[in-house]
């Protein structure tokens, strides 16, 4: 028999509209960013302007939303939609989106005004779309599996992405956020600032796990999947 005070999470139905629904709006929220950085680019070489535009963990973390919303919605059955539904992945994806959220509006919003479709892209991509993952994450993914090793492990991608930067501007001179830039910085201070970045994406996950294993512990058993 369940228990009465046990929490139950939303039915299939409003995971899969809620999935479409803002997977489509990250979508077409990065076409938007790429369109308004062609239109600002002064002639630069398109291949220039893709490296560099995939070159933000903003727009790779969007990215990562998107699929993760889409692919569980559109055939749950399918290689990429079981592996994205996968309870480790949607917390780290979550983690992720919060970790951009939080690093626009506490470290860039301070230096950067837009106006217009800018200011649209902007809000999409940095607070819209990491609140829907949050929110698909709390309400609609099943909890109570995650351990506390999988934080280390979410360290990887923004490990990965650290290394890409610094390789990328040692090459071409440009980088993605002035925090990490080592032109500007030297070596040293982007190093410490990136180091700091990563103890809060592992503060970030352990928080993460922690709320799962509380909602976990709350959640009556549901039968079949979410999306």
């Amino acid at each position: 028999m369940p228990d009465p005070g046990a929490l139950s999470p939303p039915g299939p139905r409003l995971a899969r509209l809620w999935r479409l629904g803002f997977g489509l709006l990250g979508l077409a929220a990065l076409t938007l960013q790429f369109g308004l950085m062609l239109s600002n680019a002064d002639g630069a070489p398109l291949s220039r302007s893709l490296i560099n535009f995939f070159s933000y963990f903003t727009i790779l973390t969007n990215l990562l939303v998107a699929f993760a919303l889409l692919a569980p919605a559109i055939d749950a059955r399918a290689v990429l939609g079981r592996w994205m539904a996968g309870e480790g992945v949607r917390a780290a994806v979550t983690m992720y989106a919060v970790v951009v959220g939080l690093t626009y509006h506490l470290l860039l919003a301070r230096v950067w005004s837009p106006e217009g479709w800018w200011w649209l892209a902007d809000t999409l991509l940095h607070t819209a779309m990491p609140l829907a993952m949050l929110v698909d994450w709390l309400l609609f993914t099943p909890k109570g599996r995650l351990r506390w090793f999988d934080a280390v492990k979410w360290l990887l991608f923004p490990a990965v992405f650290g290394a890409w930067t610094l390789a990328h501007g040692a090459l071409s001179g440009w980088y993605p956020y002035w925090f990490i830039d080592v032109g500007e910085l030297g070596l040293e201070r982007a190093a410490i600032n990136f180091a700091g970045l990563l103890a809060v994406f592992l503060v970030l996950g352990l928080a993460v796990v922690a709320i799962d294993r509380v909602i976990g512990r709350k959640r009556t058993p549901v039968s079949g999947s979410a999306a």
